[in-house]
């Protein structure tokens, strides 16, 4: 039986040292997807990079762990290359073409609405101030996904207080 390569990826302005995503990275090894421009990125960049890093990994071993922007960037992705990997974490989904949505991004509206070709996890908090309970209902039933609530944990990132975030790596583990 081969490993399962998970890998994470962070969403607009990356991922900082006291998020979960990177505290995961530390604990568990698992490796971060580096884009080239975080604060003003292009999805087709972004598309690029993440194919070119999986390239070398067979793809039904392979977990994808995005948060916020992130995660619709990896259903473009899927729809684009046509992987079918082993899973997806897809936490707290920005909703690009929300009001709410900061500027600066190219190519990521409209939001996919493509249904993955393998199991993936939507989770969502009741509060966040980039996606409403809503669309990301309407998101995880799109792409296929489980939707999980976690309660109020507004977008779900370092100042939400998770620290490791024990329950969120339980759930991932759902998928391997």
């Amino acid at each position: 039986m081969l490993p399962t390569y998970c890998f994470v990826l962070p969403g607009l302005n990356n991922s900082g040292p006291d998020h979960w995503q990177t505290r995961w990275e530390e604990r568990y090894g698992y490796t971060r997807i580096h884009q080239h421009d975080w604060d003003t990125p292009d999805a087709a960049d972004w598309l690029h990079t993440i194919d070119a890093v999986l390239a070398p990994f067979p793809p039904e071993n392979v977990i994808l762990i995005g948060h916020s922007l992130a995660c619709c960037t990896i259903v473009r992705w899927a729809e684009h290359y046509r992987r079918t990997i082993k899973g997806a974490f897809l936490v707290a989904p920005s909703d690009t073409e929300a009001p709410s949505y900061p500027p600066g991004t190219t190519g990521f509206t409209p939001m996919p609405g493509y249904t993955l070709p393998f199991p993936s996890i939507v989770v969502t908090s009741n509060d966040d101030y980039y996606v409403s309970p809503e669309r990301a209902t309407y998101f995880a039933e799109n792409w296929g996904s489980r939707l999980v609530g976690i309660g109020a944990r507004g977008h779900i990132n370092s100042n939400s207080g998770l620290g490791d975030w024990p329950q969120g790596h339980q759930l991932l583990q759902s998928l391997f």
